[in-house]
């Protein structure tokens, strides 16, 4: 036990959860990778790649959690690097139809992870400069962070509009936890509604060849995914093209088949028609083999997460230390969000990956550091918690010595036949 405390610092509850999802992770990408061993004609390779990359993954966690805290600060300077690479990215070639990807011939990274975390810890940063005890944030803040934001939502957006939409509303809930002042919240709330409104009615109005014309394909994809989302009319069985609809329609089988307990793990049946079943749709893998059960399992373990960081940063001795951690709580857990609403049919597809669950590269290496600078900032709070009682102790140590000279000495009472022979 004082082995496992001396290697494993920090939270213990995010250990287990950190765990528990690599856990589930292994199991549901190995028996979601159908279709990538169909490929590759290897029934091993899937699920080993994904075990090299989860330990390389958990030693960058271990690795980050030993920093010292003040380590993160440095964190601002990978906003401009994400910027970099993401004007890069634009010109380099389209995989699957969008540039998201860099490709250094050994392994290909998403410049946009890498963005949104030096968004976060930029934000953070601005909160904690920007603020005040008494009011919260100063005016101020906001300005800083939307010139700050803006570029990012705009250089991600292009090739990858869900992640601009998830960073974007990661960070208006950081705002709130930042005490933004409230009008300006408000009046950013009804801009951006506004915005929404009108962005929703251009994607939807302008023809696809258009969007093709000035270089804008992606934005013809969200047409037609607004389109199958938001149409209400009745489709025979018959008429139902599984094929044009196939990733909605196999993931409704998914859920619609699994019952409370689940097919068991390795039973399901829609893993070999959803072409994306081991990243984007795996939630409904986990509900098709482990049921209502398994499904609430995984989003309590997101929940748990983010109550733990809740409780770190309220013990945080520095702002910055803890919107740094309620960032990165409120960006995995609505990336998490995203990805099980998609995947239940209640959002259109966004193509997000469950955190430290889906199969992945450069997301799967960023979310495991950020688990680690969670605890990395958890073990600085616990130490700052044994200081405070090892203080604690010294100052009473004192007094508890005055209370015992104080306290008369106890005087043996001895009995007639021990007073004669003294």
């Amino acid at each position: 036990m004082d082995l496992f405390k001396k290697f494993f610092k920090g939270d213990k509850i995010i250990w287990i959860v950190f765990l528990l999802l690599c856990l589930i992770s292994v199991i549901e990408v190995f028996s979601a990778s159908s279709t990538l061993t169909y490929k590759s004609g290897d029934h091993w390779a899937p699920i080993t790649n994904h075990l090299k990359l989860l330990l390389g993954g958990s030693f960058v966690v271990w690795l980050i959690h030993l920093l010292p805290c003040k380590t993160f600060k440095l964190g601002v300077v990978l906003l401009g690097v994400g910027w970099l690479l993401l004007i890069v990215v634009l010109g380099m070639s389209a995989v699957n139809g969008a540039s998201r990807w860099i490709d250094l011939g050994a392994f290909q990274f998403q410049p946009s992870e890498i963005a949104k975390m030096g968004n976060i810890f930029v934000v953070a940063k601005i909160l904690s400069l920007h603020q005040s005890e008494e009011a919260g944030a100063d005016k101020n803040a906001l300005k800083w962070i939307l010139l700050l934001t803006l570029p990012t939502f705009l250089l991600i957006g292009v090739e990858n509009l869900s992640t601009a939409v998830l960073l974007v509303a990661s960070i208006y809930l950081m705002m709130f936890v930042g005490r933004i002042p409230m009008r300006q919240l408000l009046l950013l709330t009804g801009v951006g509604i506004g915005c929404l409104v009108l962005a929703l009615a251009t994607v939807k109005l302008v023809p696809g060849p258009t969007w093709n014309a000035i270089g804008l394909h992606r934005m013809e994809t969200w047409q037609n995914r607004m389109g199958t989302h938001f149409d209400t009319a009745a489709i025979p069985p018959e008429k139902f093209d599984t094929d044009k609809d196939g990733q909605i329609a196999h993931a409704n089988i998914a859920i619609a088949t699994s019952h409370i307990l689940g097919k068991g793990p390795g039973n399901s049946v829609q893993r070999d028609f959803l072409s994306q079943a081991f990243s984007d749709f795996i939630y409904a893998i986990i509900i098709e083999e482990l049921g209502l059960v398994g499904g609430a399992f995984v989003a309590l373990l997101y929940i748990i997460l983010l109550m733990r960081i809740g409780k770190i940063a309220r013990k945080c001795d520095k702002p910055f230390y803890a919107f740094l951690v309620m960032g990165i709580g409120i960006l995995l857990v609505t990336q998490a969000m995203f990805n099980m609403l998609v995947a239940v049919g209640i959002m259109p597809v966004t193509g997000q990956p469950l955190p430290l669950i889906s199969k992945g590269g450069t997301s799967t290496v960023i979310n495991c550091a950020y688990i680690g600078i969670l605890l990395s900032i958890s073990r600085h709070v616990q130490e700052l918690q044994a200081e405070e009682e090892a203080q604690q102790a010294l100052l009473t140590a004192p007094e508890t010595v005055a209370e015992a000279l104080q306290e008369p000495a106890a005087v043996p009472v001895l009995s007639e036949d021990e007073q004669e022979k003294q």
